[in-house]
């Protein structure tokens, strides 16, 4: 009697965006550190919240310069070794805090942790890419970049767990710190491209790698520069800029805002702020998934991705309405617009690799990635002088300003990302 083995069926993917989202995770927590202990540091340092956005913009603008050339070189010496080193650069930065005691102090950690975590998107969408079908990038990209939201949950919670147990701020610099350093060990001895892990199975391969092989994916390395002879490089560009600034605000003002306007510091405030990012990280995962959802439906992926983003432009334009409402109503009308965001912004990203070859996607996410922390860092120096102005007593009239454009401006990306680039569909670079 022949006995035949059936082929050995692995999910090992899956291990892989697990660990992509650990490091999100890590580095966001970092993010939200500074803006919960804004008050904290306040007593210390006594900055204003122009100061105070000059060191976010700080942040924003290393983070900006940083892309310039992550992208590429993550494109070049792949992403094994691209993303262990803007780990490790990060996790040196994020002790790097611990050293500082003034303005300026910050502004120098806030610079040099966002030249090292700039590489932490471009690798991570290109390890989206190596391993993940078209079908499933969108929300694989959605459920890594939840590890932003989780970051976001754990940050609140971590911070006001320490100060009311008697640490003083450093500690969660500390732990950022040596999370990251854990995580590149563990990136190291875990992750390699789909074809040389000797843990993938032939079923698994094969259906990672079963989109159609363009051309181009075997072509020459394209010419940085001259991405940007194409529209479509400038849908993302564009949409990146005038978005990202809306996340941003988020998580560096949310803090303040409940402080200035509903009179909670992180103490109490701490419930609120955990329960915005629950909200975000579930319902985001549900807005990576509806996209793949309609293309296996038989949408095209051009169809199906911008009904997405059009639908996740319409939730955000509830925020309108959020200085008129109770406190937990108003936790959950931006716990709504952070998800629409995040949904947004995991269906943006997936439109790189939907138009261009894998040789190029780590380069045009450090484009885009650039364009957006480039508009969060004017946006930064625009929310300090604007509540400088208005000032504690009319905060809420301030911060009524602010929600404003966060409210329009995924509607006026989606329309120009539209003209941009009408179709979703595998450009041959080589034809210019």
């Amino acid at each position: 009697m022949t006995s035949t083995t059936l082929p050995r069926k692995t999910h090992l993917r899956w291990w892989i965006c697990l660990v992509v989202f650990f490091a999100t995770t890590i580095i966001y927590s970092d993010r939200q550190f500074l803006s919960l202990l804004k008050s904290t540091l306040a007593t210390e340092i006594h900055w204003t919240d122009t100061q105070f956005a000059s060191v976010n913009s700080c942040f924003l603008g290393a983070y900006a310069f940083g892309l310039l050339f992550f992208g590429r070189f993550i494109d070049r010496v792949g992403v094994k070794i691209g993303y262990a080193t803007t780990v490790f650069l990060w996790s040196l930065a994020a002790l790097s805090h611990t050293l500082v005691t003034t303005v300026e102090g910050f502004m120098l950690a806030r610079i040099f942790l966002g030249l090292s975590e700039a590489g932490n998107f471009p690798a991570a969408i290109k390890a989206i890419a190596q391993w993940f079908p078209r079908a499933e990038r969108a929300f694989a990209t959605a459920l890594f970049n939840s590890g932003a939201n989780v970051g976001a949950i754990v940050a609140p919670f971590l911070v006001a767990w320490l100060l009311r147990n008697g640490f003083t701020w450093h500690a969660p610099f500390l732990i950022a710190g040596v999370a990251g350093f854990i995580w590149v060990v563990i990136w190291r001895l875990f992750y390699s491209t789909p074809e040389k892990h000797r843990l993938v199975s032939s079923t698994e391969l094969a259906w990672i790698r079963s989109d159609p092989v363009s051309p181009e994916e075997n072509a020459p390395q394209v010419p940085w520069l001259s991405l940007f002879g194409f529209s479509q490089t400038w849908s993302f560009i564009v949409a990146k800029f005038l978005t990202d600034p809306v996340w941003f605000f988020l998580l560096f003002w949310l803090p303040d805002y409940f402080k200035k306007t509903r009179h909670l510091d992180i103490k109490s405030s701490w419930p609120h702020l955990m329960t915005i990012y629950g909200i975000v990280t579930v319902l985001s995962l549900l807005g990576g998934y509806f996209p793949g959802y309609l293309a296996r439906r038989g949408w095209s992926v051009t169809r199906a991705r911008k009904t997405g983003l059009f639908c996740y432009a319409l939730l955000v334009l509830p925020i309108l309405m959020v200085g008129t409402v109770g406190d937990w109503t108003a936790v959950l009308i931006i716990g709504l617009v952070g998800a629409a965001h995040q949904s947004w912004s995991a269906n943006l990203f997936t439109t790189v690799s939907d138009m261009f070859p894998r040789n190029t996607i780590g380069s045009l996410i450090g484009m885009g990635s650039m364009a957006g922390a480039v508009g969060s860092m004017l946006f930064q120096y625009f929310c300090g002088h604007i509540l400088d102005i208005y000032g504690a007593d009319h905060a809420a009239t301030g911060y009524s300003l602010l929600f404003a454009y966060a409210a329009f401006a995924y509607m006026i990306a989606f329309g120009l990302q539209h003209l941009l680039a009408p179709k979703f569909e595998p450009l041959n670079l080589h034809l210019r």
